[in-house]
C-alpha cells in the first residue's frame, strides 16, 4: 500500500493600515507584500509568509513572517481562512492558513520598504502570485463586513478616539463619503461607544470628546471564527 502524501502547510497574513492615497491624500485601505525571488511565480508580489515550522504555532508562524519581511508586529492578529484548494500552486499542493492583521497608521510607518517590500492600495493590488488576489479580496470583504457590527475600528484607532476619527476609519474601509452628522446620531444611538471624560488637545479647533468602543456591549467579532463562502471576485484573477 502506498503512504499517503503529505500535504504542506504555509501560514500568510494580509496586513491593513490606513495610509494616504498619493492621488487626493484621501485615507485607504493598504497593505504590504513581498516579491517573490524564485519559482514559482518568480518576480510577482505576494503576501508575506512561508512554511510552517514544526515548532511553531500557526500564529507564532505568521507573527515571525511579517516581523522578518515588513518589521511590523500588530497586536490584532486574527486566523482568516484556510486556502486550500489542489491548483493553487504549481507543483506539490500546499495549504495556505491565512491571517490578517490590522495596524494603525503610525504603527504601519516603521514597516521596512525595499526593492521587494512594497505597500500597495488593497484595492489597486497588481497580479500576483498563487491565489492571492482571491485571498486580498476576501480579507477586504471580512474587513468591510466586520466594521458594520463589531469593534475592528480600534484597531486602527487606539482605545479612545474621537467621533470625526472613527468616521474617516468608516470613509476609508468603506470608500464612501459618510454625513458626519448622521454618522454621530447612528453610532451614538447604536450603544458601541461611550463617551469618555477626556478631550482631545493639540489641534486648532474645538477639542473634541474622546469615545472608547463599549466594554459592555459584548463584541460579535470576538466570538468563535466562522466559515464562510468565499465572494465572488470581480476583476483581477490570478
Amino acid at each position: 500500500m502506498t503512504a499517503p502524501h503529505a500535504v504542506p502547510v504555509a501560514v500568510s497574513t494580509v496586513i491593513f493600515a490606513l495610509r494616504p492615497s498619493p492621488e487626493d491624500g484621501r485615507m485607504t485601505v493598504w497593505l504590504p507584500l513581498v516579491r517573490r525571488i524564485r519559482e514559482p511565480f518568480d518576480g510577482l508580489w505576494a503576501l508575506p509568509g512561508g512554511p510552517l515550522e514544526a515548532d511553531e504555532d500557526l500564529a507564532e508562524s505568521a507573527a515571525r513572517t511579517l516581523a522578518e519581511t515588513t518589521l511590523l508586529t500588530p497586536q490584532y492578529l486574527e486566523q482568516l481562512y484556510a486556502f486550500g484548494n489542489t491548483d493553487r500552486s504549481p507543483g506539490d499542493r500546499v495549504v495556505s492558513i491565512v491571517y490578517w492583521a490590522l495596524v494603525r497608521s503610525d504603527e504601519a510607518d516603521v514597516a521596512v520598504e525595499t526593492e521587494n517590500v512594497r505597500w500597495f492600495d488593497a484595492d489597486s493590488v497588481p497580479e500576483l502570485a498563487f491565489d492571492h488576489n482571491l485571498i486580498v479580496d476576501y480579507a477586504l470583504w471580512r474587513l468591510r463586513n466586520k466594521l458594520e457590527y463589531s469593534h475592528i475600528a480600534s484597531a486602527f484607532l487606539g482605545d479612545t478616539f474621537t467621533l470625526s476619527e472613527l468616521r474617516e476609519v468608516h470613509e476609508a474601509v468603506l470608500q464612501k463619503s459618510l454625513d458626519p452628522a448622521n454618522f454621530r446620531r447612528q453610532i451614538e444611538s447604536s450603544g458601541q461607544v461611550v463617551p469618555t471624560e477626556h478631550l482631545q488637545t493639540g489641534g486648532r479647533h474645538r477639542p473634541a470628546r474622546l469615545y472608547r468602543y463599549n466594554t459592555a456591549a459584548p463584541d460579535p467579532s470576538n466570538g468563535p471564527l466562522g466559515t464562510r463562502a468565499l465572494p465572488r471576485r470581480t476583476s483581477g484573477a490570478s
